[in-house]
């Protein structure tokens, strides 16, 4: 998935921020980053003593700056906060029309080590998430690495797309009161903690659907060519790697539905392309679906 020529995106959507690193502790390696990022983002607590290194007092190295689309096509940095700008422009108008009042773009940050959230301090161990008390995307963009070296994803950068979409989708869900009503402490192929992430999943999809239709506010110059074939595979490369079977297979340990949290690879895939191809909020909602 490619911005078009031609494009120009201000700069200042993204914040930049480093902390102090901290391993992780946690079975270490994969198991541990996995362990992380699924308690803290069912728990919403801060969980950085699991992962050690603590952190506070993190640096202010200002935003990202302006960028082409040459660059958002090569440059991580941009990429990001290209990205989220073509996820703002798409979800302002979707948010009026599901009766959003006065829709507020979620904030974002790509920091290195540590960061402080309205969650508490988390660590670059803990993956990308969101933090519902302060609406924020926190993201160390080593984590498109991880993705490949150690979950196994195929890359490519619509894959990194939907990571941003897939967090972008939790602040969609926060604002429509999907975040208030699912019970977040649950596990299993059937909690409410699967049901938010394959929503979130749906959503991205949603999103990705339609990005080569939405134009840039500010220049009237369309986001993003149309996704090939070779593109949507990477994305669906992306979800499948981070699907809860996936990551216990890994680990070494023996699948355990109970124990779910995100839903299986197959189920996030499926749950991104029924977005894709659909494109309606309503059919990315799980807590209506009978089964999943």
């Amino acid at each position: 998935m490619t911005f078009r020529e031609g494009g120009q995106f201000e700069g200042g959507r993204v914040r930049r921020s480093a902390g102090r690193r901290g391993g992780v502790a946690v079975g270490g390696g994969l198991v541990g980053l996995i362990l992380v990022l699924v308690l803290s983002q069912v728990t919403g607590m801060d969980l950085s003593g699991l992962v050690g290194g603590g952190g506070g007092g993190s640096q202010d190295l200002g935003t990202i700056g302006e960028c082409t689309a040459e660059q958002a096509n090569t440059d991580p940095e941009c990429r990001l906060s290209a990205t989220l700008q073509a996820l703002d422009a798409f979800w302002l108008p979707e948010a009026e029309r599901l009766g959003v009042e006065a829709f507020e773009i979620p904030g974002a940050e790509s920091f290195t080590g540590s960061v402080d959230t309205a969650c508490g301090t988390a660590t670059s161990a803990v993956g990308p998430f969101y933090c519902p008390p302060d609406q924020g995307i926190y993201l160390d963009l080593g984590f498109f690495d991880v993705l490949r070296s150690d979950f196994g994803a195929s890359g490519g950068n619509l894959a990194e797309m939907y990571v941003v979409a897939h967090e972008y989708g939790h602040h969609v869900q926060n604002v429509t009161g999907y975040f208030d009503r699912a019970d977040r402490s649950g596990t299993g192929e059937d909690s409410d903690s699967v049901r938010l992430e394959l929503q979130a999943d749906c959503l991205a999809g949603m999103w990705a659907g339609h990005a080569a239709t939405v134009p840039d506010p500010d220049t009237g110059v369309i986001f993003l060519e149309p996704i090939t074939a070779e593109q949507l595979r990477d994305a669906l490369s992306a979800a499948a790697a981070v699907g809860d079977d996936r990551i216990q297979s890994s680990s070494g340990g023996s699948i355990n539905p109970d124990a779910w949290t995100h839903g299986s690879s197959e189920q996030r895939q499926e749950w991104f392309t029924i977005g894709y191809e659909q494109g309606d909020f309503a059919a990315c909602d799980t807590f209506e679906a009978g089964s999943l």
